[in-house]
């Protein structure tokens, strides 16, 4: 049996509120109740939105609630070399677009699960003239080969067809950078991560995440997608919708309160140490049968 690997990826764009805490809390249960290695992940390659200083933060505020991983911390900023090398072993499934985001939404073909625009494929046979590229994209195969199913340890069975609701995405964005799909594959396929658990924020990408390992000829690891802590206008709470800092002068109170977001029994502990050892125990007996 292959030895689990799991991992949390935060994006540096402000400092750790209680919605990203829930998925780093899933992601560390699972990989302490299986023994396992858990990693951390800078996902910084939107050096754009990059916070100065939010990626320290994180690490200082992950280890202030007893949150310890297990090997050095990997940048994705520093990984650029892995995408480009990826990239081009894609060559044949990609082609240059020149659409503006405009142009998609006047020309979409639909409106994915994810609420983003359905690529019409308007550059799939080459560039019109006087276009130039702006991004890269990844050619998705026809309707009836385009279903892809996996059972998430959370939700269950879901499926999706790529053509029909999602079309070619984006491999390099019209400003450069490389885009979220592609630097996660690779990263995980790099790192060895076996198991995915993350905010279901994230679901309608796994299907084009496990479409690029087929081709890239990754390893598909494991996914768990857990619910996602909202607003009381029931948004995603995050950085862009108000979600403040956690307190770290309580942390038993942080800690205990995704404890229960997730649905695990939150005790009263006297320490950090005291509630990771109970909540790693729920954690287990609970997926104990996956």
């Amino acid at each position: 049996m292959t030895a689990y690997v799991g991992r949390f990826a935060p994006s540096p764009t402000g400092p750790l509120h209680r919605g990203s805490l829930v998925a780093a809390m899933a992601s560390y249960l699972d990989a302490k109740a299986s023994h396992g290695r858990w990693l951390v992940r800078i996902e910084d390659i939107d050096e754009a939105r990059t916070m100065p200083g939010a990626a320290e933060a994180i690490l200082q505020c992950l280890l202030a609630l007893g949150m310890q991983w297990d090997e050095e911390v990997v940048w994705q900023s520093r990984r650029k070399p892995l995408y480009e090398a990826a990239f081009q072993r894609l060559a044949p499934y990609v082609y240059p677009c020149g659409c503006t985001r405009r142009e998609i939404a006047d020309s979409r073909i639909g409106i994915g699960p994810d609420g983003a625009a359905v690529y019409p494929g308007t550059c799939r046979t080459g560039l019109a003239p006087g276009k130039a590229a702006r991004a890269y994209r990844l050619r998705v195969p026809d309707p009836a080969m385009a279903q892809i199913t996996f059972e998430d340890r959370w939700i269950g069975r879901v499926s999706q067809n790529l053509a029909t609701e999602v079309g070619d995405f984006v491999l390099k964005r019209a400003d450069g950078f490389w885009a979220y799909q592609l630097a996660v594959v690779v990263d995980d396929g790099d790192q060895g991560v076996t198991d995915v658990v993350r905010g279901a924020d994230l679901l309608d990408s796994t299907p084009r995440q496990i479409y690029l390992q087929r081709l890239l000829g990754l390893p598909t690891p494991r996914y768990l997608h857990v619910p996602v802590l909202t607003n009381a206008a029931g948004e995603k709470l995050s950085k862009q919708t108000g979600a403040q800092a956690l307190d770290l002068a309580r942390p038993l109170e942080e800690l205990n309160a995704a404890a229960r977001f997730l649905g695990l029994r939150s005790d009263q502990v006297q320490s950090v140490e005291g509630f990771w050892k109970q909540a790693v125990a729920a954690w287990a007996a609970r997926f104990a049968d996956q």
